[in-house]
């Protein structure tokens, strides 16, 4: 898989998240507050992808997701305490389960459908 379809596929995991936050907490979800939740978590992930590009791993992998994962999660609420935004324990917690399941998830079920097309089956 190429790389800026995985970035592609977190790109809207990251999205989708930030628009279930909005409109849990009753904000609108335009696609500006959606941009305004996501901007941390965007740049997050633009720079770990860049970073096992640049590392020559590939990025559709799960193992390689768990650092995609970790780094959007981490260097973004990382972004987002040094804006003056919200990072309390339960928003990190859920930010994490969220993008972890998403992120690493799509990874798992693209590896076993390509093992399946790859054994015939």
């Amino acid at each position: 898989m190429k790389w800026w379809t995985t970035l592609g596929l977190d790109l809207i995991v990251v999205l989708l998240f930030a628009t279930i936050g909005r409109l849990s907490h009753g904000e609108a979800a335009d696609p500006l507050g959606v941009l305004t939740t996501a901007w941390p978590f965007v740049i997050a992930l633009a720079g770990v992808t860049v970073a096992l590009i640049g590392m020559q791993r590939p990025t559709d992998t799960w193992l390689n997701g768990l650092f995609v994962w970790a780094g959007t999660l981490g260097f973004g609420m990382w972004i987002r305490a040094n804006w003056g935004e919200g990072v309390q324990a339960s928003f990190v917690v859920v930010a994490g389960i969220f993008l972890g399941a998403l992120m690493i998830g799509w990874r798992v079920i693209a590896a076993r459908r390509s093992a399946r097309v790859g054994d015939g089956s």
